[in-house]
């Protein structure tokens, strides 16, 4: 059964790939960077968009677990630490993509 499947694929595959060779095709780049800074510089900005993402959420959370505290001394010194720490998180992820930022500007690529 496997091989009758594979058998199938590879016959409705295989005009494709005939043509692949016959033709000169370009390739488009999903990338979008033309080099290794460029490429860095996408992956940097995608990191600090998640790092920011995740950072917001724990502030969030943090401002849940105070409200709901309900005069708990424990739940409302976590939900106070988890503001405090993720409010920290966001500073240092913002003043992160500064030195970035600057850094690949020296460099001479955009980040």
């Amino acid at each position: 059964m496997f091989i009758k499947k594979l058998f199938i694929a590879l016959i409705m595959f295989l005009p494709y790939t005939a043509r692949a060779q016959s033709a000169r095709i370009k390739i488009p780049n999903p990338l979008q960077a033309e080099n290794i800074p460029e490429l860095a510089g996408q992956m940097i900005k995608g990191l600090m968009g998640v790092t920011g993402a995740i950072a917001l959420f724990m502030l969030v959370w943090g401002g849940i677990v105070w409200m709901t505290s309900q005069g708990s001394a424990d739940r409302l010194k976590q939900g106070k630490d988890t503001v405090l720490w993720a409010i920290l998180g966001l500073i240092i992820i913002f003043m992160s993509y500064v030195i970035l930022n600057f850094v690949f500007t020296l460099i001479g690529s955009e980040a």
